[in-house]
This record gives structure tokens, sequence and C-alpha cells, in this order.
């Protein structure tokens, strides 16, 4: 059994998490076959298993529904106005055989991410194309056909993963390097076109910068649509580290605002709440993030929270950019003409988010990570 399934099948203290996890699957299981597919994957693998159910219930959330008598592709979705699109859903999985990771090279892991993530999107654009000799394809299904075309990918290749914020799938999709992140080149990122596989041969990047993947209308893509996401709507009592995108125009801050103040700080805002800000000067903004280890009393967010789309320009079929969008979901366009990555991101969109558990010394090493003083 997943250890994730352990606690939420023998742990008294994870009851309300097992609840939760009940509420996403609301349907699921009226899809033929996918009852006897969860008794098997959601105890074994899990992760996989779970990204469908906060799939499932995202799309509650977005106002949606889900026609469950199709079998492929994941969700064949009815939005607001009786706006029609189908998703098909895929995580970036551990390597087979795969030990324990005890060290930890930051380049290596997101190199070897970003190429997971895209090897996943190219065997789902294979399912659709009916490549590698698929009798039936998903662009021939009726359903599917003429409609958008939506794939819904998570990372959990890594102990890691869950660290990596946008920087990868930013990399897959529109060929961006990861941003300098001190020095006078502050924000600059360069552009990458591939990027070696484990057998040497170049992986495209920037697949939403030409029409390689017209077939694909857009990507949803979240870290924090996982066991932790059911762990913090359940309250369960334990610790949660959190990075959230903070951008907001001069002339709404108070002036001497110690919030907004440039730099790095720190705050201990009460018992077990902690905030550190991290503050650039962006012209008529300041923007940076907030990073919160706080208690989970103390912590709250969405369903949707954490929730990005990236929408491809070279689309056979593109999503409607008039869907209505709750506010704290995080939107990506590419700027064909100008080459370059817009963001409509909420000021306080969710980025990332950890739990731990309440032990004193799980405390003193997230603090000491991010820059606070050592307490006596």
């Amino acid at each position: 059994m997943h250890p994730h399934f352990r606690k939420i099948y023998q742990d008294p203290a994870y009851a309300g998490v097992l609840q939760i996890i009940e509420e996403w699957a609301d349907g699921v299981l009226q899809r033929k076959g996918e009852a006897r597919k969860f008794i098997k994957e959601f105890q074994s693998t899990f992760d996989s298993s779970m990204w469908e159910l906060y799939l499932n219930r995202a799309l509650i959330d977005l106002g949606c529904k889900v026609d469950y008598s199709k079998s492929v592709p994941d969700f064949c979705v009815t939005g607001p106005g009786g706006y029609r699109f189908n998703i098909e859903a895929v995580t970036s999985g551990k390597t087979s055989g795969a030990g324990p990771q005890n060290t930890f090279d930051k380049r290596d892991f997101k190199e070897r991410g970003a190429v997971k993530l895209a090897g996943k999107l190219r065997d789902k654009q294979k399912l659709y194309r009916g490549s590698d000799g698929k009798k039936h394809p998903y662009a021939s299904l009726s359903h599917v056909r003429n409609q958008p075309f939506v794939i819904a990918i998570a990372p959990f290749d890594s102990n890691f993963s869950l660290f990596q914020n946008n920087e990868l799938i930013n990399m897959v999709l529109f060929g961006l390097a990861p941003p300098v992140l001190e020095g006078p080149d502050r924000g600059r990122q360069d552009k990458i076109s591939s990027l070696p596989s484990t057998g040497g041969a170049p992986v495209p990047m920037g697949i939403f910068t030409n029409e390689s993947y017209k077939e694909i209308s857009a990507v949803f893509f979240s870290t924090v649509g996982t066991f932790g996401k059911a762990v913090v709507e359940s309250k369960v009592d334990s610790l949660v580290r959190a990075t959230r995108y903070r951008r907001m125009h001069k002339d709404k801050i108070d002036q001497g605002s110690e919030m907004w103040q440039l730099g790095e700080s720190h705050f201990e805002l009460g018992p077990l709440r902690y905030l550190k800000t991290l503050r650039f000067d962006g012209g008529d903004a300041i923007g940076g993030s907030d990073i919160t280890i706080q208690r989970s009393s103390y912590h709250h967010e969405t369903h949707l929270d954490g929730l990005q789309v990236y929408f491809n320009p070279y689309a056979e079929v593109p999503f409607d950019r008039n869907f209505p969008w709750p506010a704290e979901v995080a939107l990506n366009y590419w700027d064909v003409e100008r080459g370059e990555h817009l963001q409509a991101h909420p000021d306080n969109a969710l980025v990332s988010r950890q739990i731990f558990g309440l032990a004193p010394h799980l405390l003193l090493q997230l603090l000491a990570g991010n820059g606070f003083a050592r307490l006596n």
C-alpha cells in the first residue's frame, strides 16, 4: 500500500481526509471500469488517482459538469453557458525502481523534471493523433472532434517536485529558462530550445511557441492538487509551508508598510506563525512572494488555489479566453508577436505548499532553512 493510503485507511487522525477525498470523488466511479481501476491504483500508485480526484472536484468548483458515460478522455466537460471541452489527465511519476533520493542537484532536478513533463505531454499528443498504431485515436471520437482538448498534468516524479512552482512547465511550454534571482540581471529569463534526454537525444522545449502541439488547446497544471490539498482542507493538525505570489501597485500600498518594504524581511506573527517576505521594485508596482510557516489552523486555501492554466496560441481549436475563471486561478499566455510570457496571476496566488508534522525539530529546520533566527 502507498504510505498516504495507509494514513487515511489506518490513522484515525486522517478520518477527515478520507471524507474530503470521498467528496472529491463524487461521480467519478460512474465511469465504466473506473471502480476496479481505483481499487487497485488508489491503494498502490496513489498519486495519479489523487490528481484525477482533485480535477474532478476542481471542475465542480469551476461550475462544470462531467459526462461520466464517456470512458475517454478522462473528463468530457460542459462548462458555464454550455461550453464543451475535454480533459486528459496525466502525471509524471517516479522512474520504476528508483531508490530514495538523499542528494539534490538543482540543475539536474529541473532538467530531468522538464524532460519528464515534456514526455508525458508527447504521449498524450500521440494518443490524440492515433500515433503508434492506435485504432481509435481521441481525434476520431465524435465528442472530442472540433472541441478544445486540454491536458491536465501534475509532477510527482521526485520528492522535490512540490517545490518547483511553475519553472519547469514554463520551460516545456514557453521555452523559458528559470529566472535569474539575484544581481543586476534579476528577473531575466533566457530562452531554451531543448534539453537532453537520459539517452542524450534533444527534447524540444517551448512547444507552445510554434505549431508542433496544435492539437492541444491548453494545459492545466498544479503542484498542489495533491494529498496535501486534502490534508489542509480537512484541517489535520500539522505545519504548513506555503509560498504565494505577491504584486501590488504602489499607489495601493500604505506608506511605510513593513510588509511591502524592499528586500527580505522576517516576521513572527504569533505562536507557530511565521512570515518571510521577498520584495523587489517593479516600476509602478512592487512584486515578490510571501513564504508562510504556520500551524494548519492559520492556513487557508481554496480547492482551486494553485491551479495554473496555459493557453496554446497555435491551437487548432483554441480554448475560450472568456471562460469565467475564478479569481485564484493563474492564467498564462504566449505573446506570439513579442515572444513573451504574459502572466495574469492574481496577487496572493498560491505557488507551492508542503505539509510537515508538528515535531519541534521540523519547525526549527523550516525556520533555519528560510532565514529566521534560530530559536533558543
